[in-house]
């Protein structure tokens, strides 16, 4: 019986010495370690818009020639003054698209889907500077939020229009304001795609007697063809790598 007190003793520094570790394993995970959250930034498709910029600034600095509504299966008849006109091509931080549907109650185009821009007025210093004031007026684009990166060469449409496409960034947030009885809807259209040739294909219809071929580029419920497709295809060519 004499090794009883050394027993308990013994026994009393373990069960202290247990103790003395839960509570310090109970102080190590309640203590805070600082690690700052990283800084949220603009992102299309997964990329930052930095990345974006770049793609479409090489995509601008691609050698391609003008482009025709008559390019497949018409010939552009001669003799015809060309008005100028700009449309503006302005992706979001998201990487998105905006585009307009028109009014149907419009005697042009009704119903149809387009860039926002028109027609340079005696106003405009260019093609650009139209598109700019026309989507202020379309869609409430404030042309202060709007970054231009260059424009892509000019489209002839089938009205007599020199069309030049204006690509462009949108800085900051963002709401569209739809222009009463000249815009319907205003909708954005993904970066994935715009940039995605196998998203276009060329379809047909009879045309003043005759079969006139068009790209289309559905997206959703909107049917995106003519003109405005076969500018987009032409600047998803130059995004591919």
């Amino acid at each position: 019986m004499a090794s009883s007190p050394p027993i308990a003793s013994s026994a009393a520094r373990i069960t202290n010495s247990i103790r003395a570790a839960l509570a310090s394993r109970r102080s190590w995970t309640n203590t805070a370690i600082p690690c700052p959250l990283p800084r949220r930034r603009s992102k299309v498709d997964g990329a930052p818009q930095d990345l974006l910029r770049n793609r479409l600034i090489r995509a601008l600095g691609q050698s391609s020639g003008p482009s025709s509504d008559y390019d497949f299966d018409a010939t552009a008849p001669g003799g015809k003054v060309l008005r100028a006109a700009g449309v503006l091509a302005a992706f979001d931080p998201e990487g998105r698209l905006y585009m307009t549907k028109r009014a149907s109650s419009l005697r042009h185009h009704p119903g149809q889907i387009a860039l926002p821009g028109g027609k340079v007025d005696p106003g405009d210093a260019d093609a650009t500077a139209a598109a700019l004031r026309e989507a202020h007026e379309e869609i409430g684009l404030n042309p202060a939020q709007v970054e231009v990166l260059g424009t892509l060469p000019a489209h002839r449409t089938v009205t007599d229009f020199s069309m030049t496409p204006v690509l462009a960034l949108i800085h900051g947030p963002f709401t569209p304001r739809p222009e009463a009885g000249e815009v319907e809807e205003v909708f954005t259209v993904p970066f994935s795609h715009v940039a995605d040739p196998a998203r276009y294909r060329v379809e047909k219809r009879l045309w003043r007697g005759g079969w006139r071929s068009y790209y289309v580029a559905p997206y959703g419920p909107y049917y995106i063809w003519g003109a405005t497709a076969r500018v987009l295809h032409s600047l998803a060519l130059r995004l591919t790598p």
